[in-house]
């Protein structure tokens, strides 16, 4: 079996094309979105990953801010800048670039950042919004799975969704989320991580499996049943190479399966570009 790729760029590109339209209607309003990004230090990954967040808002017409401050920042200066960004009327919704340099506490600076804005839906109060399925921004890998899911029909209410993972930003959330009667979504959900020793006897029974541990080829092949759909978020580096937590024979059994690259990133970084218009409207609405 030859599974059918979960092209992520693809629908990214057809959301960004409605986004466009959107933002334009919005334009003529005189609400222009505008999106945040503070990045510290010099970490390869972390700042291509805002050029290309910033490239995207350009393509819809959503206003970037960015604050690229250097490695040695202190906490206090860190969270000088995230109250700008609090307080800048122009800035819809942004977000502090994870991992931070050592030293620096990474959930001092989640907190910090104005709950109406947290772009990432990552704030305990956004999280605390997703646990009783009220409206706030989702975060966005979860909700680029979703979507991703949805755009290529693959059923998931009343099914079995396995999650290996449970970090705070893809596999806790995404659990949360499937669980919650929406559409793409009110599925029976297993959430797994590595510390169990036997992942094959719960994968088995998987309708979808959603593999975010960051372990290097973890879901292997015999462990799935046939024509399963396989959404594969977590990555590892070896030198230079990204190494998928999916083994290459995955794609034998799958029935859908993401790509290495321009699966679940780019759906992440068009759920991020939803966040900030929606932000832009909930606050014209709160003015």
């Amino acid at each position: 079996m030859t599974a059918v790729i979960l092209d992520g760029e693809h629908v990214a590109k057809n959301i960004k094309l409605s986004l466009a339209d959107e933002v334009r209607r919005l334009k003529a309003e005189n609400i222009v979105p505008g999106l945040g990004t503070i990045l510290v230090g010099d970490h390869l990954p972390s700042m291509r990953y805002v050029e290309m967040k910033h490239a995207d808002c350009a393509e819809v017409g959503i206003k970037s801010f960015h604050r690229h401050l250097p490695s040695d920042t202190t906490e206090a200066e860190l969270l000088s800048v995230i109250d700008e960004f609090n307080e800048n009327e122009g800035i819809d919704a942004f977000l502090v670039q994870l991992p931070l340099p050592a030293g620096l506490e990474e959930w001092k600076a989640l907190l910090r950042v104005d709950p109406s804005k947290d772009v990432d839906g990552l704030h305990p109060i956004n999280l605390g919004r997703l646990v009783l399925g009220l409206d706030g921004p989702r975060p966005c890998a979860p909700a680029g799975i979703v979507e991703l899911l949805k755009a290529y029909n693959i059923a998931v209410e009343g099914k079995n969704v396995v999650i290996v993972g449970r970090g705070v930003t893809v596999g806790a959330p995404l659990a949360l989320l499937m669980s919650l009667p929406l559409p793409g979504c009110n599925a029976a959900v297993t959430i797994l991580h590595k510390g169990i020793k036997d992942l094959e006897p719960y994968l088995k029974k998987a309708d979808v499996v959603i593999a975010a541990a960051g372990s290097p080829h973890l879901i292997k092949g015999h462990m799935l049943s046939p024509g399963v759909a396989v959404v594969g978020v977590g990555v590892s580096w070896e030198g230079k190479k990204l190494i998928s937590d999916l083994a290459d024979d995955v794609a034998d059994v799958a029935g859908f399966m993401t790509p290495r690259l321009g699966g679940v990133g780019p759906m992440t970084r068009a759920m991020l570009l939803v966040n900030t218009v929606e932000a832009a409207i909930e606050r014209r609405k709160s003015n």
